[in-house]
């Protein structure tokens, strides 16, 4: 007990410490890592912490990987954010090693394509030519390798982390390294079941780097901008509870309710609950389960409040809806409407993701 008091108050000095010597550095970094994966979870407003229980939980928790169906189990969403000019995509592979183990490796990508490149519309002398736009990407990568572990002596509490590494581009004159640690946990007692997890745990650091050739440096000062240099960005930890209870009402139907809290550290954010460092804020989900091939879903998130222009007091949330079926029991395909803003804002996106379970595992008996 006193060796895991030790590790708490280690994590969180070390967090203080971050704060203060990072007072000056952007922290809002890797904000393409929260946007979240699975339409399963998307359509539940993301309350996933204590819930995931395949291959993505890879990104939501990685104790959940211990419960995933088969021994190898495949997942792809596609989406598509702002009338289709960013383009989010994911996919993971988990597998079971032995009945107490499970890894996975998962892939995030969140990018802008085609977009023109004007530095040397005009030439050298003075005159418009389109044929010299060039075109790139701006595009976000973050790269997942996972690893769950079954307590022997401890049935019903899982444990995970993850080590990832981001890279960002922003075509070939601007790039960055990133990389940062999550852990996370699982615990179920009767018809409940919690979740811990605990992202960016000893902050994640990316650290840019810049290559413009003359044609860029001159294209800044005319156009009065400041020339970039080698800087680094950090995301600070965020720590998720999560709660969840199924309810069986009758014959071939249930009820899954889920709630988690994410508490950030990057600063006091408008959300119900808001501090500096520290703030909170809810999200709530429900599932209901059809004979275990039939799910509705529907979920609410991004609660926050804040005040307008003319000072008046404003509450917006995120509603989310979503639906699941399971084919023969190797193939799911979910679906989600999503709101990437609030309900001021109808911003919304239809996400699918694929499930596929390869070599189920076989009963003992």
């Amino acid at each position: 007990m006193q060796k895991t008091v030790k590790i708490f108050i280690a994590l969180f000095l070390s967090l203080f410490s971050h704060n203060i010597l990072y007072s000056n550095t952007p922290v809002h970094s890797n904000e393409f890592m929260y946007i979240g994966v699975g339409a399963r979870a998307l359509g539940m407003s993301n309350s996933f912490v204590a819930v995931a229980n395949d291959v993505t939980a890879g990104y939501w928790n990685p104790a959940g990987l211990i419960y995933i169906e088969s021994n190898i189990q495949l997942s792809l969403m596609h989406s598509q954010y702002f009338a289709g000019l960013a383009s989010y995509d994911y996919g993971a592979i988990a597998f079971n090693t032995d009945k107490y183990s499970s890894f996975a490796f998962s892939y995030i990508r969140f990018g802008v394509d085609d977009i023109p490149d004007t530095s040397e519309l005009i030439d050298e002398e003075g005159n418009i030519n389109y044929d010299r736009i060039r075109s790139f990407s701006a595009a976000d990568n973050g790269f997942l390798l996972s690893y769950a572990r079954m307590l022997p002596q401890l049935d019903n509490l899982k444990a995970g982390v993850n080590v990832k590494v981001i890279r960002r581009t922003a075509g070939n004159f601007a790039s960055a390294w990133g990389f940062g640690i999550d852990v996370g946990a699982q615990y179920s007692y009767n018809n409940w079941k919690f979740g811990f997890s605990g992202k960016d745990i000893t902050t994640t650091f990316n650290a840019w780097n810049y290559d413009l050739d003359e044609r860029m440096r001159e294209a800044f000062e005319l156009t009065g901008n400041e020339i970039p240099v080698s800087s680094t960005e950090i995301t600070l930890p965020r720590f998720v509870l999560g709660t969840a209870k199924n309810l069986h009402l009758f014959e071939n139907f249930s009820v899954l309710l889920s709630l988690d809290m994410i508490i950030t550290s990057d600063g006091k954010r408008n959300v119900l609950v808001k501090s500096d460092p520290f703030s909170m804020e809810p999200c709530l989900g429900m599932e209901i389960n059809y004979g275990g091939f039939v799910f509705l879903r529907t979920g609410v998130g991004n609660i926050q409040q804040y005040y307008n222009t003319k000072g008046e007091r404003i509450r917006s949330f995120q509603p989310n809806i979503g639906v699941g079926v399971v084919i023969r029991d190797n193939l799911a395909i979910d679906y989600a409407l999503t709101n990437v803003g609030n309900s001021s804002i109808a911003l919304y996106s239809n996400i699918f993701s694929l499930r596929l379970n390869i070599s189920p595992v076989e009963n003992d008996d």
